[in-house]
């Protein structure tokens, strides 16, 4: 089969992208002053003009096939209703009453690291660090206000705990992506994330507490709330661990939000579609800022960026633990130009299969490092998911989130850790990896 090379221009987009969003703003010191979109827009138009030799027709056509892909769109329709969601529950008083519940339960100095403990068990048995976000962070932006932390402080917490919940999650996406494209067994690729994120997250645990506790909180009671004005959170909360489509959970979250709200005189039928319909104006420009990384990175793949990264990497891999630097370091990449921690786990699988079978690496090791390194890199960038539906619902920029994320830098660093001191040790050889060997035996022995 030929080998595809790749083009190294085709990554420009994402080059100019990331100069113009950060560059500008470390430059003016104003993290406002260049509109995330407004770059995302010239980075698109410097995708369509490359590869001359394509007619442009095509290339708007491929742009919009990554827009459109059903996995953006389905993100672009839980925003929209996460969005009505907050803004009918603030509205009816759940978000108050939630915060006055925490603030009389949680000390003081176990507050943000209570927060994190919280989102790491929600992500965890949801599967999704973005729904885990939009449910934690109406009451973390309360809690600010009534405790004087700082809303960024708080809101760096829940994307912390979402991502340590959802890289142990059986049920997420990235964790299905990750077994399937390396053959083995959910339970073996939990064992083996579970070695290497443990440090981060009780290092993270123990700084959240730490900066907590030197702060000054205000904490003084009473705190009145209404049991049945909380019920919509526990409801979508205990309606998601079921495994229920995350659509309608959200829809029922809104119908329920919004009759307790009517009942109790919070407002009349016609505020509720005032109210939702300001929750999705709310979510416009993430919805639009995913739409356009999704047709970007589908450029950045068609005129050979993906195959440019795959190549290089894998021809500078000479040695076992060089396989799982490169292996790392390539779905790392490939996140940078997708901004889709699962998008680009099934892009890097299949090389990094290859590698690890030339190079002897554990497919269990193969399948967790795949795990860890995206969500490292997926925790961190200001334009991924995770931090652009924070930054939305707390209006604050994501890089005044990212000043305070313990988590996903400790990921990385953990994920590093790992390969220089070969952990997770693995006694016996992955289930999956027996079968296969059973099943050559009785090919061979036929």
């Amino acid at each position: 089969m030929k080998e595809k090379k790749g083009n190294a221009m085709a990554l420009l987009p994402l080059v100019i992208f990331m100069l113009l969003f950060l560059g500008v703003s470390i430059i003016m010191k104003d993290f406002y002053k260049m509109p995330v979109i407004v770059a995302l827009i010239i980075a698109s138009t410097i995708a369509i003009l490359q590869n001359k030799n394509i007619p442009i027709e095509l290339k708007v056509e491929r742009f919009c096939k990554g827009a459109g892909d059903s996995s953006i769109i389905l993100m672009c329709l839980i925003f929209i209703l996460a969005g009505a969601f907050a803004e009918v529950s603030k509205s009816m008083g759940a978000v108050d009453s939630t915060v006055n519940l925490g603030l009389a339960v949680f000390p003081p100095s176990f507050m943000v690291a209570g927060i994190f403990v919280i989102g790491s068990f929600l992500s965890m048995s949801l599967g999704t660090s973005v729904g885990t976000i939009v449910t934690l962070s109406p009451i973390a932006v309360g809690i600010s206000q009534k405790t004087g932390l700082p809303i960024a402080f708080l809101i760096a917490a829940v994307v912390s705990g979402a991502m340590f919940g959802d890289g142990l999650s059986m049920i997420s996406n990235s964790t299905v992506a990750a077994t399937k494209t390396q053959d083995c067994e959910m339970v073996d690729k939990f064992k083996a994330n579970f070695k290497i994120v443990l440090p981060a997250a009780i290092l993270t645990l123990l700084i959240y507490a730490f900066l907590t506790f030197g702060m000054h909180v205000n904490h003084s009671g009473p705190y009145n709330y209404q049991f049945i004005k909380i019920l919509p959170y526990i409801a979508v909360f205990g309606v998601a661990l079921t495994g229920f489509n995350v659509v309608l959970v959200l829809i029922g979250g809104i119908v329920l939000a919004s009759t307790i709200g009517l009942i109790y005189g919070s407002f009349d039928i016609f505020t509720v579609f005032q109210l939702c319909a300001k929750g999705i104006a709310g979510m416009e420009d993430i919805s639009m800022i995913s739409i356009l990384i999704g047709g970007i990175g589908e450029l950045i793949k068609f005129n050979g960026g993906i195959d440019y990264l795959l190549n290089t990497i894998q021809k500078r891999v000479h040695s076992r633990r060089g396989a799982e630097f490169g292996i790392g370091l390539l779905v790392s990449l490939v996140n940078l130009c997708t901004a889709n921690n699962t998008v680009s786990i099934i892009i890097v699988g299949s090389l990094a299969k290859d590698l690890s079978e030339s190079y002897g690496v554990d497919r269990r090791k193969t399948a967790s490092l795949l795990d860890t390194f995206a969500c490292f890199i997926q925790g961190c960038i200001p334009y991924g998911a995770q931090l652009l539906v924070a930054s939305g619902l707390a209006a604050i920029s994501p890089f005044l989130i990212m000043k305070y994320l313990c988590y996903p830098y400790l990921l990385g660093i953990a994920s590093i850790f790992a390969i220089i001191l070969g952990v997770p040790k693995f006694k016996t050889p992955a289930k999956s990896a027996l079968k296969l060997e059973d099943e050559d035996s009785s090919s061979i022995g036929a």
